[in-house]
């Protein structure tokens, strides 16, 4: 199975988990569209108006009729950005990035990798590294191109785990953020791999704090209904399911989990165990190794 169609499932279930309802185009807020509408060039057109003074420009900044281009060569290669097809799917926000929207309704907010966006709202920037129907700007988020202090909210939604330098971004952010503003930010802690087209790092909640620590002030750390274990338990074993074949794969599917909760150590000759392809390893590692050399002076 696809990255794309395991988060399509994961997010399916948060959705059932969260109440969160499917917008139709007849409830959409008003200035908003669904980014199939004919009418999203008008309507990035107009968000392109209140952007323009928000940049800080120079030569590499290019103004195309869909996109504003802040992502020259340079950067691309600094931070290995690549093409990909492997985006994620055209969600909308959940409650909590809901609610901070409706509190900002005549504020801007940075969505910093937002990804195709179901809904395309006049309030919201999207930056993204790769264009899409719904990308204001393309930029990283390690060096983002916006003057201090431009925004009234931000959000970084399963982004950081993504890019080279997460503390780079968060400083970022914090720059952009208007004082008073609001970040949310969602980070994957015990996820498989999952690339778009890379996958750096995942975090616990005390490694997501210590990113903004000093930059921002921590109101509240809490598990969203997307984020609970259950999500962890069911991603990791799904994929090993598929992972195997035959005989191997029914012997897994048969395990109870009283089955799959003493030494791992027990297990290693099991075919479920040691038929799992390398590829699977990597993606459901409990940790990954390196070995490193200094190269000798030249």
């Amino acid at each position: 199975m696809s990255t794309l169609r395991k988060l399509k499932l994961l997010y399916r279930g948060a959705k059932m988990r969260m109440g969160i309802e499917d917008t139709l185009a007849t409830d959409l807020p008003e200035g908003s569209c669904l980014y199939t509408d004919p009418r999203l060039p008008e309507f990035k057109a107009r968000k392109r108006e209140r952007l323009r003074g928000l940049l800080r420009g120079g030569p590499a900044q290019i103004e195309h009729d869909d996109v504003i281009d802040c992502l020259p060569e340079a950067l691309r290669e600094r931070y290995s950005i690549v093409e990909t097809d492997n985006a994620a799917p055209a969600y909308d926000y959940d409650p909590i990035g809901l609610d901070l929207i409706a509190r900002n309704p005549d504020g801007l907010l940075l969505d910093c990798g937002s990804g195709l966006r179901r809904i395309y709202r006049p309030q919201v920037v999207n930056l993204e590294v790769i264009r899409n129907a719904t990308t204001d700007v393309l930029g990283v988020g390690e060096e983002l191109p916006f003057k201090d202090n431009s925004f009234d909210a931000a959000f970084s939604l399963a982004v950081l785990e993504h890019v080279k330098d997460p503390f780079a971004c968060a400083r970022e952010l914090a720059r952009v953020l208007k004082p008073g503003g609001t970040l949310y930010c969602v980070v994957p802690f015990l996820q498989p791999f999952h690339a778009f087209p890379h996958h750096y790092y995942n975090m616990s909640h005390e490694g997501l704090a210590n990113l903004f620590e000093g930059h921002l002030d921590i109101e509240r750390q809490e598990i969203i209904g997307s984020g609970h274990p259950i999500f962890t338990i069911t991603w990791i074993l799904r994929s090993w399911s598929q992972g195997l074949t035959g005989d191997a794969k029914q012997q897994f599917l048969n395990q109870r989990v009283s089955d799959l909760i003493l030494d791992p150590n027990d297990y290693f000759k099991e075919p479920w165990v040691a038929q799992l392809p390398p590829d699977k390893c990597f993606e459901l590692a409990s940790t990954t190794a390196l070995i490193a050399r200094k190269p000798p002076v030249a």
